[in-house]
This record gives structure tokens, sequence and C-alpha cells, in this order.
């Protein structure tokens, strides 16, 4: 089983942001969470909390279900006073994410459909140079509401 061998250090000037590896392992999920609640409480974001927490479950999710990786990285950044950004990246670029429908009776195949519900935006980048990228980058972002603040 995974653990988190030291506490959750995030910075809180400029554009703070946290990342760490883990095993590409769905017990990570567990991990992740914790990790993005104690950044977002160390932020005093803790409103996004619950939305980050399914984000970061579903992108781990997705990656361990879908990619050959055997380590991920989780990276969680505040690239404004606003704003917040979970991202998972792996090394699989070929593995694209995309929106499929899921039968009623499917126990998987949700995932992205969750996060585009509780994400103000996400996407993917491609990590390398020229043709031949080394990974993918799958993030969402979070945004506080004007009543939020």
């Amino acid at each position: 089983m995974t653990s988190l061998s030291t506490p959750v250090q995030a910075t809180t000037m400029g554009h703070p942001a946290y990342s760490q590896t883990f095993p590409c392992e769905a017990s990570t999920a567990e991990i992740g969470r914790t990790v993005v609640r104690d950044i977002l409480a160390i932020w005093h974001l803790d409103i996004l909390a619950d939305r980050a927490a399914l984000v970061v479950t579903e992108l781990i999710a997705n990656a361990t279900r879908h990619t050959s990786s055997r380590e991920i990285r989780l990276i969680v950044r505040r690239p404004s006073a606003k704003r917040v950004r979970v991202a998972v990246v792996d090394r699989t670029p070929s593995r694209l994410p995309a929106l499929s429908q899921a039968d009623d009776e499917d126990e998987a195949g949700r995932g992205l459909f969750l996060i585009d519900a509780v994400a103000d935006r996400w996407g993917y980048d491609l990590h390398g140079s020229g043709t031949r990228p080394w990974g993918k980058e799958v993030w969402a972002e979070l945004h506080l509401s004007k009543g939020d603040e």
C-alpha cells in the first residue's frame, strides 16, 4: 500500500504549486484526495475541497485504468487567486482522454463526465518536444465563485 511519508508542504505566496510522484495504482486515489484537501486547507480554499477530491479521484482512476505508466505525478497549482488546477501526469501520451457514452449497466466510463460536471474546465497537455511526446498531463480547473471568496 502506498502512503504519504511526509506532510504536505505547499507554498502560499506567488503562484503556489505542489507536485509529487506516486505509484500508478488504485490505492493512490485515497492519498491524492488527502493531499488535495491538505493543500487547499493550507491555501484557505477548503470550499473547493470536495470538488477537487472528486476530480483527483477520477484523474487517478483514469490513469490507472487506461495507461501503462508505473508512476503518475500529482500536481496542484494555484495559477491565480481564484483558480486551482489539479492534474495528473502519466507516460502514455497515445491514450488521450475523451468523453464517451457509458450504458446504464456499465460500472465504469463516467469519470470524465463527472470531471466535466464539477470542473469549470478541463483538458490535457502533451509533454515533450517535437512529434514524440513522452507523456501527457490531464487537468481540471476549479474557480472560486464570487460568493466563495
